[in-house]
């Protein structure tokens, strides 16, 4: 191949990061260092609160002063919207590290001159950035600047001249817009294609269920997350998942948990289920899958390793008062910061938002062990393709953080595949049972699968009392004659 030909070695943009939790995983290290990035999106969709994050966590992170100037919200309007999620803007003012400038623009004024351009913003903009030293900018919202002008040729010339200006002072600015009809992502259709970087955000309701969404449109000279990923606004912020980037790229752990029921343990090899792995617990109710999951997180405990516990059906008293009727006291370890019991109903949010905020406890409260309990109520806010597919990335997010996860799953009858279908991700399947023996109700444990390990193949017979979960020993019949001789002796 002639020299002129050879393919250059690739070249990466600069770049500073955000600071947004899972945003510089989805854009490859952040926004592009000295450019212009668009965040466009509806009414709602967090586009200011991304942008003073960017600015926030710039300034407490990286030690990068920023300057926000608002055409809609005053300035102390902005510091109390933001103090709501616990951050003292206050504090970085009078630090130098934010400055924060409302602009109010008159609509009638540029009307009846009918002459409009950008130059008393510049010197507005280019006193802030100087007086701080700023490196990062926001101008939110931009649709404000040009509401009174009906002149296309002006507004595309100006908002030219705008991005070219920020550019040439080599700051990194976020302008935020809103969202256009449909054929085009901004309102005016130009700002999408002079930013260097594009970011959309969306909310949308399905059957009554709200999700919100990022993604990146367009980033130049970089390569980036092209999906839709989910994310969060609550109490801490902003937080995106970028969970579609995860994969079969996991280790396998060799150490063994206990289950936490000595009996299931010698079920398991005598040393229970594999460091990382995802068990599956599944039965008809009343067969002991809770009390199967409080064990196994009661024993982590007890080991000095952090469990999650993220119950759908229970609140976390009410699954406290349950388990001190079989002798567990979880509320200990609660108090020890050992365990934390997440309840939540599954109709509170969408699927995708459920997983980025198991996520975000996973980050937080960093487990060795977790419950999910049960994954069966998923399927009131999603179809069965959907949960599936949601489970499949719990289950890699979890593999990935070698986690020890235990689901448990609602059977109907006498079903033998799992209403989620995802009996084929899991390391280890445990079925529990019931029956009907001599007037009295029994309960059946045995172990389906268990990947990478000898287990036993027997049924054995389970009980459940104020001395926990206890799986006798030996097989169904061994138990049954058992049982008879003692019967037949009284």
């Amino acid at each position: 191949m002639p020299a002129a030909l050879k393919k250059k070695k690739s070249f990466m943009i600069e770049k500073i990061p955000t600071g947004v939790s899972g945003l510089d995983n989805i854009t490859n290290g952040g926004l592009p260092k000295g450019r212009t990035a668009l965040v466009a999106g509806g009414a709602g969709s967090g586009k200011t609160l991304l942008g003073m994050e960017f600015l926030i966590q710039g300034a407490m992170q990286y030690g990068e002063a920023g300057v926000a100037m608002t055409f809609e919200e005053t300035s102390d309007e902005i510091i109390s919207n933001m103090a709501s999620l616990g951050y003292d803007l206050d504090v970085l003012i009078r630090r130098k590290k934010l400055f924060i400038d409302y602009v109010h623009v008159e609509r009638r004024q540029i009307e009846e001159t009918g002459e409009y351009d950008l130059e008393g913003l510049f010197i507005r903009l280019d006193h802030a950035i100087k007086s701080i030293n700023a490196k990062r900018v926001l101008l939110d919202t931009i649709e404000v600047l040009f509401a009174g002008l009906r002149n296309e040729g002006i507004v595309r010339s100006e908002l030219r001249r705008l991005f070219r200006w920020l550019k040439d002072r080599g700051v990194t600015a976020v302008i935020t817009a809103e969202a256009g009809d449909g054929s085009t992502i901004t309102r005016h259709g130009l700002e999408e294609y002079v930013a260097d970087c594009v970011i959309f955000l969306d909310h949308r309701v399905n059957e009554q269920i709200s999700t919100r969404r990022i993604r990146v449109v367009k980033y130049r000279g970089s390569t980036h997350g092209t999906n839709e990923y989910p994310f969060l606004l609550d109490q801490n912020g902003l937080t995106v998942l970028p969970i579609t980037a995860l994969g079969l790229n996991h280790k396998a752990s060799s150490e063994r948990v206990s289950t936490g029921v000595p009996g299931l343990d010698s079920m398991m090899g005598g040393l229970g289920f594999f460091r990382g792995s995802s068990v599956l617990v599944t039965g008809t109710a009343g067969t002991g899958k809770s009390s199967i999951a409080s064990s196994f997180v009661n024993a982590a405990c007890e080991r000095g390793e952090r469990a999650l516990y993220f119950a759908f059906e229970e609140s976390p008293d009410q699954i406290l008062r349950n388990m001190r009727s079989l002798g567990i006291r979880l509320d200990k370890w609660i108090k020890q910061d050992l365990l934390k019991i997440i309840a939540v109903r599954p109709t509170t949010l969408g699927l995708e938002n459920h997983l980025a905020a198991i996520c975000k406890e996973l980050d937080e409260f960093r487990p060795k062990i977790a419950a999910v309990d049960p994954i069966t109520n998923l399927i009131s806010i999603g179809t069965q393709t959907s949960v599936k597919a949601m489970l499949t990335r719990l289950v890699d997010l979890l593999k990935g953080r070698q986690v020890t996860a235990l689901f448990t799953n609602l059977m109907v009858g006498t079903a033998t595949e799992t209403n989620t279908e995802i009996s084929s991700l899991m390391d280890t399947w445990i079925m529990v049972r019931e029956f009907e023996v001599e007037g009295s109700r029994r309960r059946l444990i045995y172990v389906l699968k268990s990947r990478g390990m000898e287990h036993s193949a027997e049924v054995r017979e389970f009980t459940i009392s104020n001395r926990g979960v206890q799986v006798t020993s030996g097989d169904l019949k061994s138990s049954l004659r058992r049982r008879k001789g003692q019967l037949d002796a009284s």
